[in-house]
């Protein structure tokens, strides 16, 4: 096979990842909140969060690492010389700390299958801002394909997550100031009024 669609596929592959590790959170999330819904409520939303999460972990976002890691072997298989390239080596470290984050996840996701519940949705929110600063790290350097500007782009991607972090927790203020709860427990209840 031609190495551009290998590298195509590569690519494909990432994207999906990459998009079922930023959803898996969001499930977490949403599963954690549920824990302090009324029941019935909170059975038949955690219910439905660990089938949600199941279908998306293991039909697309465990598939998606395997491929990707498989046609980025391939990649390298058919031109080694990117092993010989620094960009490269900073880019698998990244890579590295991609599978170390979807172990992470993984653990989550085991825990919250078995109704264990170990982090807050504020700390999944927190942890759910890992990968999107693995890819911006990633698309910077095998765009500039530079090791020598990598340190400006650290420099870069901290102040991305620091400016990550600030956001999450504005967000948290606004959150509590409009008491989303509240008003969520109000549109049940009148919902219940109803029947």
């Amino acid at each position: 096979m031609d190495f551009l669609y290998v590298k195509a596929l590569h690519i494909i592959f990432v994207v999906t990842w990459f998009a079922g590790l930023f959803y898996i959170v969001r499930l977490f999330m949403y599963h954690v909140e549920a824990e302090k819904k009324p029941e019935p409520a909170k059975e038949i939303l955690q219910t439905q969060y660990k089938l949600m999460s199941k279908r998306l972990w293991y039909i697309i976002t465990w598939p998606s690492a395997i491929l990707a890691s498989f046609f980025a072997f391939w990649m390298l298989y058919k031109n080694p010389i990117y092993l010989e390239m620094p960009w490269m080596h900073i880019k698998l470290t990244f890579v590295l700390a991609l599978y170390v984050y979807h172990g992470l996840c993984h653990k989550i996701y085991k825990q919250l299958q078995n109704d264990v519940i170990k982090y807050t949705a504020f700390k999944l929110r927190i942890i759910n801002e890992a990968p999107t600063i693995i890819l911006f790290a990633v698309v910077f350097l095998v765009t500039l394909k530079s090791a020598i500007n990598w340190i400006w782009g650290v420099v870069g991607i901290i102040l991305f997550g620091v400016i990550l972090m600030l956001g999450i927790r504005l967000y948290k203020k606004i959150r509590e100031k409009r008491s989303w709860e509240k008003a969520e427990r109000e549109v049940l209840e009148s919902d219940d009024k109803k029947e």
